[in-house]
This record gives C-alpha cells, structure tokens and sequence, in this order.
C-alpha cells in the first residue's frame, strides 16, 4: 500500500516529539518530510540558557542530529521558510521554490519573541533570546560591550541575565512590576529570589516602564531611557518580556486563528487533514508556553495521525521549577490565595519558603523557596485533587515518611 504523506511545518520539540510518537505507534504509515526555518536538527530550546553561560555547548543540547532523520526515514528541508500553503491542492510552498505534497500536515511554527515597540528598539544592539542564534549573537556582542540591560524579570529574563552574568558581563534586569516572575510566585518568594540574585551581583530595576532606547551611532547604543525619568547606561538590550503565538502562516492560509491556531480536542485544526501542536495553538481558550503540556498534546496528536482514534487532549495543572545561579524555586497550581486557606512556613535560617493554597481540603497551590524536593509530590496533590485534611497538620514539612518508604 502507497504510504501517505505527512508534512511538518516547524522543527521544534513540539512538532518532533508528535514524530517520535508517531514512529513509535505507527513507523510505516507516513513518508514523512519536516521543514524547518533553522539550519539544524531539533534541539532543546530549555537549555539555551546553559549554553549562553558557557556550561554546555550547542551539540550537547541537539535531540535530533541530521543523521537520526535519514536513519529513520524523514525528509529534513532545513534552513528554509514556509511562505504558503494550497489546502486546495494540498501543496507546502518554501521559501526557495520547494513544493511539497501532503495527505496530513501538521503546524507546529511555535511562538516568536514579543519586542516591546519602543523608539530604538530595531538597533542591532537590541536582540531577542529564544533561540540558538539569538544566544550566538549575544555573545559576540557581549566580547567588547559589557553592559547589558535585560527587557522582563520573568522566567526567560531571569535565565538570559544569569547566563550572561556567568560570561563576566555587567547584567541589570528591567521589570514593570513591582515583583520578579510575578506569574510564577508570590511577593515573598519574589523578594527572596530578588535579594539571592542581588548577593550574586545582578542588578535590578523595578516597576519602571521603558519610554526609548537610544543609540550612540548605527553599531552603538547609548542609554536607556524610563517613563519615570530616569536613565540606564547600557550597550546592549536583550528583550525579554514573553512570545507570541507564531501564526502569520496559518492566518494567510485561512485556518482560524483568534489569540492562536484553534485546535479542537484531537489538536485538529477546522481543516481535517490539518493538525497543530505547541505554542503556536489555543485549546478551549487556552495558550500554553511550558514543555510538558506541548509533549501531552503531541502524544493526543500522535494517536489520531495513526488512526487509532483514541486520546483526547485535557488541560492540566503546570508545575514551573526554576534553577538560577543556584537559587532553587518551584510554583504549580493557583497561588493567588483568592477563597484559599494558606499556610506558610518560614526558616530564613536556612533560606527556606513555602507557601500552600488549600481549598475545601485540596491542595490548589504550592510555592516553594530554598528546599524544593517535595514539589513533585505537591503538584502531584494538586493534579489528583486529593483530600489532604489528614496530612494538613504536617502538609508544610513534605510528604510523610511512611509515603517516602512506600515508593
């Protein structure tokens, strides 16, 4: 029987873990081609931040090598752009003359770096962070330009920052509010973290908006200037402040796209014969930037591309862990105390934080500073909605022993 042909528009972890489980359900159902706009192989966008501090280099965080495409049968078209698709005729369109045919295509272009639209913010001196060329030219910018201004104190800010103050860089983070990772963590873990980054020379600016960026000449910048004000010297901006649903694509071809691509529970798109997974997607009004719902939702896909015809993609609770500079931090579930009882347990003794939600006897939320071994176990509470009113008196001091022996 004549294979059937499925095309993957994007090269990235969601859409390659959707082909490995396909391979693993189904290996001789598709011939497969994946086009990416990179000139490489899939690698894990996660440790970007290891390998801009030096700790690891880019092959150490390569998934998919050239070679375990033509290994497993894969057509790999790297270094080259989608620029359309006929659904009509079922037809992929690069961006050097390429035409593709499919039976299935599945979208998985991910998500683009969001630049805050300040005057100046087109310098060659002001550079995203997400992917492995936006760390290459970090650091040949930082050889000769020591002082950096990082754009967001989120999760990604906070990374960039830490892996340029490992490279000997003079780092100063720029936020618009009043807390660091105010998604992720309460007031008090946020000062925490704060005050441990201070103490490893990293330096802050708090709920200050950025008004311009100026420049020096066309290689140079100058200053940074604040709606408050005030100025910051700095020769390079990284801008760090979150990612937008990549859907240009899929709105030229007519899929429906609200805040992203709208996937039904399958992660079929209104087209039948287009699929879609990862950040470039919004299920039941939802938009997701965590590794851990895009591989749930890649194993869903990877069901029905095979025909099986079973798995249904659910939401669930995220867990985010954070490692910087040595500081450990984890937060999962809804920590904004809304109808929640909280408890608390503070050892600044020993530079520990955790703060629980509990609501109608179920753990809701968990944020923990310092000592983050039961994490897991607290966002496994919170996933399974378990009744915790006989563990509450001893919740705060991790999972009971006769559990620990028990696994």
């Amino acid at each position: 029987m004549k294979k059937q042909k499925l095309v993957v528009i994007g090269n990235g972890m969601a859409g390659m873990r959707t082909v490995e489980e396909l391979l693993r359900l189904a290996p001789d159902l598709y011939d497969i081609t994946v086009i990416g706009k990179e000139p490489y192989g899939n690698y894990n966008r996660i440790m970007l931040s290891p390998v801009l501090a030096g700790e690891k280099n880019f092959d150490d965080i390569v998934l998919h090598t050239p070679e375990w495409y033509i290994e497993h049968g894969i057509e790999l078209i790297a270094g080259q752009l989608v620029v359309d698709v006929d659904r009509r005729h079922r037809q992929v369109i690069t961006d050097q003359g390429l035409s593709i045919p499919y039976d299935r295509l599945l979208l998985a272009t991910g998500s683009v770096p969001f630049i805050v639209p300040v005057p100046g913010h087109n310098h060659p001196c002001v550079l995203s962070f997400r992917d492995i060329q936006d760390v290459e030219a970090m650091l040949a910018v930082t050889t000769d330009k020591k002082r950096v201004a990082v754009i967001g104190g989120g999760l990604l800010g906070l990374e960039a920052a830490n892996g340029l103050l490992k490279r000997g860089v003079d780092v100063t983070v720029i936020h618009d509010m009043s807390c660091l990772m105010n998604r992720q963590l309460d007031g008090e873990a946020a000062h925490l973290l704060q005050k441990q980054l201070e103490n490893n020379g990293m330096k802050f600016r708090m709920s200050v908006m950025t008004k311009e960026i100026v420049a020096q000449d066309a290689e140079h910048l100058s200053h940074i200037v604040f709606k408050e004000g005030e100025d910051l010297v700095a020769d390079v901006v990284i801008m760090a402040v979150g990612i937008r649903p990549n859907v240009a694509l899929a709105k030229q071809i007519g899929l429906q796209v609200e805040k992203a691509i709208l996937v039904n529970d399958t992660m079929q798109t209104f087209d039948p014969r287009v699929y879609a997974v990862g950040e470039c997607v919004q299920h039941r009004g939802a938009l997701f930037g965590l590794v851990a719902p895009l591989y749930d939702q890649a194993k869903v896909c990877a069901t029905h591309l095979a025909r099986f015809g079973i798995g249904r993609y659910e939401q669930k609770a995220t867990a985010t862990t954070l490692k910087v500079s040595g500081v450990n931090l984890f937060s999962a579930g809804d920590f904004s105390g809304a109808n929640a009882e909280v408890i608390v347990l503070r050892d600044t003794s020993v530079g520990v934080y955790k703060r629980l939600f509990i609501k109608e006897n179920k753990l809701v939320g968990a944020v923990l500073f310092g000592d983050v071994q039961d994490g897991n176990w607290y966002f496994d509470l919170i996933r399974q909605q378990q009744d915790v009113a006989h563990l509450r008196d001893d919740l705060l001091f991790g999972k009971p022993l006769e559990l620990a022996d028990a696994i």
